[in-house]
């Protein structure tokens, strides 16, 4: 028991120090991190979840709740302080032919066997669903993190594509005052394109206004101003293959901090349950003094010992409370794990859903577009077709490229919420090295 409170207190020394040296060394890690986005080439997903964990003040406060509710381990499971008094009677001070009348005593309580065990264990689950909530607020930020990454992405396509297509009408509309000019068009076409250029110059007013949207939320997720910048994203990664959704819910089961917290909460109160009935025993009150009253020698050192009368009443619905308690935290969890696996397979059908629309837009859509604009200009060009139905075909074609970036960044935002939901990318790491296996 000794070397389990030593360790237990090892830890929660070195876990406030630890902490202490987060908290002074944060702003330097700030200006690291500042420094870091200002020199780096593009920013990638998990630079910005990395900087977002360290930055977030949130951790650093839930890690302090976690170090308080493990601080109350030892207190829990400790003996009361003993109980030293001391009584003097005045009147014999000074008092010819009369001793000097003092009584000294030491009393030491001791609960009964166990108690102070289940109220240690009580307060280790306490703890452990403590650092349960760690992890969730990490999974979230994480969410939140990759999340708008996505959108930091996808706003940075939509500029490009809006340029290139503006490239391309500009082009077009080139080619229509050509034609005008050899009179094998109107003078309609080239204003057609005209109207069309200054639609996209006003889109790029637009999403240049959702950049600064998203980069203020990127900011706020970093502890920054919401207007500095941060370098230009990276590619996002390509869809890989989902694992059975069976697996995956194991190890949502297995990990989830809603469900550790939950099960350690099941665990405290058990031992609640538990302590209240030992409660039922009574606790011994051990004492010895010292009672110079007494005129003979031999009645003076007393031992003696106690006990208190447990009151079965207040007992009673002690227990009672303590029952209740832990049926309302097995229910809770009950419905937890239902939540967790609807979660889970509503993610999975998401996931699994983009990554078609990705297949889909990518190996037909997108080169049917490519295909129908080429044949469309060549039709143009030669006199067969008209500018109406090349500038729809143009309209089609930069839909079509937004679509695919937006299922894009749709799969990398749903595959984020996934990994929140499994438990962590852990978790689905280790589901499909298992199904490698």
């Amino acid at each position: 028991m000794h070397n389990k409170n030593y360790c237990r207190r090892s830890r929660c020394y070195f876990s406030a120090v630890l902490l202490g040296l987060t908290a002074v060394c944060q702003p330097l890690m700030a200006a690291e991190a500042d420094s870091q986005f200002a020199n780096a080439p593009s920013l990638t997903s998990a630079h910005l979840v990395e900087a977002v964990l360290a930055r977030n003040p949130d951790i650093p406060a839930m890690q302090a709740a976690w170090i308080a509710a493990k601080a109350r381990v030892t207190p829990a499971e400790s003996f009361d302080d003993p109980m030293l008094s001391y009584t003097v009677a005045p009147q014999t001070i000074g008092e010819s032919g009369m001793n000097f009348g003092q009584k000294l005593s030491l009393s030491q309580r001791l609960p009964w066997p166990g108690k102070r065990d289940l109220r240690g264990d009580v307060a280790s689950f306490e703890a452990d669903a403590s650092f349960a909530g760690i992890d969730q607020a990490r999974l979230k930020l994480t969410e939140e993190a990759r999340s708008a990454y996505a959108d930091w992405y996808f706003i940075h396509a939509s500029i490009r594509i809006n340029g290139i297509n503006k490239s391309l009408l500009q082009e077009f509309r080139n080619i229509a005052e050509i034609k005008y000019a050899a009179g094998r068009a109107s003078k309609q076409d080239a204003l057609r394109a005209e109207v069309e250029v200054a639609l996209l110059e006003h889109r790029d007013i637009v999403l240049e206004r959702r950049r600064g949207e998203v980069l203020a939320v990127l900011n706020t997720l970093l502890q920054r101003l919401p207007d500095q910048p941060l370098p230009l994203p990276a590619d996002l990664p390509e869809a890989t293959p989902l694992q059975a959704v069976e697996q995956l819910r194991t190890a949502a089961l297995a990990t989830h901090p809603d469900l550790r917290a939950l099960a350690a909460r099941i665990q405290a109160g058990r031992s609640r349950v538990a302590l209240a009935k030992r409660d039922y025993y009574p606790d011994i009150q051990l004492s010895a003094g010292y009672n110079t009253l007494w005129n003979q020698d031999e009645k003076r050192l007393t031992v003696g010992a106690g006990i208190n009368i447990p009151l079965q009443g207040k007992r009673r619905a002690a227990k009672d409370e303590a029952r209740a308690g832990l049926m309302r935290l097995d229910l809770k969890h009950k419905g937890k794990v239902s939540q967790v696996l609807g979660a889970v397979q509503r993610a999975y059908d998401r996931v699994r859903e983009s990554a078609h629309v990705i297949t889909l837009y990518r190996n037909r859509l997108l080169p049917l577009a490519e295909e129908n604009l080429q044949a469309a200009r060549s039709d143009y060009e030669s006199g067969s077709g008209n500018f109406l139905d090349l500038i729809s075909v143009e309209k089609n074609l930069m839909l079509t490229q937004l679509q695919l970036e937006q299922a894009r960044a749709d799969y990398h935002r749903r595959l984020a919420a996934l990994e929140h939901t499994v438990g962590g990318s852990k978790a689905l790491h280790s589901a499909n090295s298992e199904e490698n296996q």
